[in-house]
C-alpha cells in the first residue's frame, strides 16, 4: 500500500471521527439541561460547542468540498503565476490561514446568537480579527509554511500527505496549548490545520527533482513542524509587550 494510499484512508477515519464526535456532543448538549446552580457557564459551554460544530461544517466540510471541487483549475491558475513556487506555496498557506481564522472569530463574535452570556464562550483569543492573526495565530504558524516549502524542495510528500502531516502537527499544538481534552478532537484539528495548506500543496511541480519519502519521514516531518514556530513564540511576547497589548 503507497503512502499516499495510507494519507487518504487516515484522512478518511479522521474525517469519521470528527463527524461522529461532533454530533455525538452536540446530541449531548442539545438534550441536556441546564445547570440550575450554574445556568451561564452551561449556556457558555453550550455556545463553544455550537460554534465548534459549526465550524467543522463551515471550515472543514463545506470548505474541503470546496476545495476538492477547485483543486484543478486552482492547480493551472497558480502555476501562470510567474514568481517561484515556494513562495506561493508560503503566501498561500498563509491566506488560507487567514481564511480559517477569519471563519472563527466570525463564530466568537457570533457568540451571542448560539446562546454565550459572557466573554467566555468564545473559540478564539479575542473578537478582534487582527489581534487574532498577528498576536496570537498566523502569526506563529508562518515559520512552519516556510519550513513546509523547503520540505518540499527535497521530497517528494502528496498533497494528502502534507494535508495529514501538518493536520497532526495542529492537533498537537492545540493538544500542548489547550490541554488533554484536545486528544479526542484529533479528527476536527486535523482538518482544521490540514486545510490552510491542502491545496497550497497542490500547487507545487510534481517535475521537481526530490527525493523519495521514506515512512519515518512522517514522525519526524511532524516533529520539526511543531518546533518550527517555538523560536518565534517569544518575538510575538515582544511585540505584544512593546504595543501594550493586555489581552489573553
Amino acid at each position: 500500500m503507497t503512502r499516499v494510499r495510507v494519507a487518504r484512508i487516515l484522512l478518511i477515519v479522521l474525517g469519521v471521527w470528527a463527524a461522529v464526535g461532533g454530533l455525538a456532543v452536540l446530541t449531548i448538549f442539545l438534550l441536556a439541561k441546564p445547570n440550575p446552580d450554574n445556568p451561564v457557564k452551561f449556556a457558555d459551554e453550550r455556545a463553544v460547542v455550537f460554534m465548534g460544530v459549526t465550524l467543522m461544517a463551515v471550515w472543514c466540510l463545506v470548505g474541503g468540498i470546496l476545495q476538492r471541487v477547485v483543486r484543478d483549475p486552482f492547480k493551472r491558475l497558480v502555476r501562470r503565476i510567474p514568481i517561484g513556487w515556494r513562495t506561493k506555496f508560503v503566501l498561500l498557506c498563509i491566506v488560507f490561514a487567514l481564511l480559517e481564522e477569519a471563519v472563527t472569530t466570525g463564530l466568537t463574535n457570533l457568540a451571542p446568537v448560539f446562546g454565550g452570556v459572557t466573554e467566555a464562550a468564545k473559540i478564539t483569543a479575542s473578537k478582534n480579527y487582527l489581534e487574532v492573526v498577528c498576536l496570537h495565530s498566523v502569526v506563529v504558524f508562518v515559520p512552519s509554511f516556510i519550513i513546509w516549502a523547503v520540505i518540499l524542495s527535497f521530497f517528494d510528500f502528496a498533497p494528502a500527505e502534507v494535508m495529514l502531516l501538518y493536520g497532526l502537527t495542529g492537533w498537537l499544538m492545540e493538544l500542548v496549548t489547550f490541554g488533554p481534552q484536545n486528544w479526542l478532537m484529533i479528527g476536527m484539528w486535523v482538518f482544521v490545520y490540514g486545510l490552510m495548506v491542502y491545496l497550497p500543496a497542490c500547487t507545487v511541480p510534481e517535475d521537481r527533482k526530490v527525493r523519495r519519502v521514506r515512512w519515518w519521514y512522517w514522525p519526524i516531518t511532524v516533529v520539526v513542524l511543531f518546533f518550527a514556530g517555538v523560536p518565534f513564540v517569544p518575538v510575538v511576547f515582544l511585540i505584544r509587550w512593546l504595543i501594550g497589548y493586555t489581552g489573553p
